[in-house]
């Protein structure tokens, strides 16, 4: 009875792997994000600057606009230094980190995730 028992668990369990491992391989991870839809809207800089507080913060980054709102409590150091560039263009800042120092390229991944469009210049 117990060894019936051990045999019918470990070809379930088996079984249940496999069924996991072929969802993996041939399924989509989740729906493909339209990045050529954002990438389609366009912004100027005064619609972005009516979005400049924590609740609302979005940026211009190398010709990108990014919201940014859900990613500040993530930031790896205090949200405050992200805060007063919320609303502007701030390409210098986000290369520079304000301090001479480049973004790495993990943080480069991150940000095309934030993409809602494309900045419009006058």
């Amino acid at each position: 009875m117990m060894r019936n028992f051990f045999i019918f668990s470990t070809v379930t369990f088996w079984l249940a792997v496999a069924v996991f491992w072929a969802a993996d391989v041939w399924l989509p991870d989740e729906a493909p994000r339209p990045d050529s839809v954002a990438a389609n809207k366009t912004w100027t800089l005064v619609e972005i600057s009516q979005h400049d507080t924590a609740e609302d913060c979005w940026m211009a980054i190398d010709g990108a606009v990014y919201n940014l709102t859900a990613y500040l409590p993530e930031h790896p150091s205090n949200p405050a230094v992200i805060l007063p560039w919320c609303g502007k263009e701030a390409t210098e800042a986000y290369h520079t980190k304000t301090k001479g120092r480049p973004h790495s390229s993990r943080a480069d991944q991150m940000l095309s995730t934030y993409l809602i469009g494309t900045l419009i210049r006058p």
